[in-house]
């Protein structure tokens, strides 16, 4: 398939697919450590109405800050049938490929070194940063530059004529509402996102998990165990 057929390709209906991507972002001052440090921004798109399903910035470019990102588009506006993005390490993480399976997503990676094959988002994040990275926001915090991002994808982006689409991403999408499935609750998505691990028990009733040791029951002794822990709760086994 040539390049200029999979950027005008669409797909018919909303959630058919997203294409995600993360973009560096401006310095942020970041108050736990006094100091200004670079962002990261994580965008989801929907191909067939160009709506932004999600954009948000994060101090990490790492799978915790994509799971985090992922769990907030889901909650928005739904699931896809399709994921696509790139082969980075945060891309291909466990934590994606089980939340993925457990929702009955298909996980789809882009060739290497191929930026064409995600060109909607390719495309989108040029007009993010003509268009609001040029303009001088207050970076004191990343809560505030967030608040700024939302802020423009909804009523800038989202809200506004598309040529592509001759209409509005967000009137797109809602032609397709019916079709759309949403999810039942945040408690339902944050367990989706529970990584499964396995570790042996010594002999005196204790496992070692992110530089930790923890106590199992007695019964446990010398055994191999599963433990189960949220990427962003990891003291929550």
């Amino acid at each position: 398939i040539n390049k200029e057929f999979r950027t005008k390709f669409a797909m018919l209906h909303a959630n058919e697919m997203w294409q995600a991507d993360t973009l560096v972002g401006p310095f942020v001052h970041d108050p736990s450590q006094d100091k200004k440090r670079k962002t990261y921004l994580i965008a989801f798109i929907d191909d067939a109405s160009r709506l932004i399903v999600h954009a948000e910035f994060f101090f990490h470019d790492d799978e915790q800050s994509l799971a985090t990102a992922f769990q907030t588009a889901l909650a928005k506006r739904g699931k896809p049938q399709l994921f696509y993005c790139d082969n980075g390490a945060n891309y291909s993480a466990k934590t994606l490929q089980m939340a993925c399976i457990r929702l009955g997503i298909k996980l789809s990676h882009a060739p290497v070194r191929d930026g064409s094959a995600k060109g909607k988002i390719e495309r989108f994040f040029r007009t993010f940063r003509d268009q609001f990275l040029t303009i001088n926001h207050d970076l004191s915090s990343l809560e505030n530059l967030n608040k700024l991002t939302t802020n423009w994808v909804e009523n800038k982006y989202n809200d506004c004529y598309h040529s592509s689409i001759q209409m509005k991403p967000i009137d797109r999408f809602a032609i397709d509402r019916n079709k759309i499935e949403y999810l039942p609750n945040e408690d339902f998505i944050d367990e989706v996102f529970f990584v499964e691990e396995d570790r042996k028990v010594s002999k005196d009733n204790t496992f070692r998990f992110d530089k930790s040791i923890y106590e199992a029951p007695v019964h446990l002794r010398e055994q191999t165990i599963q433990i189960r822990f949220h990427t962003k709760k990891r003291d929550n086994l």
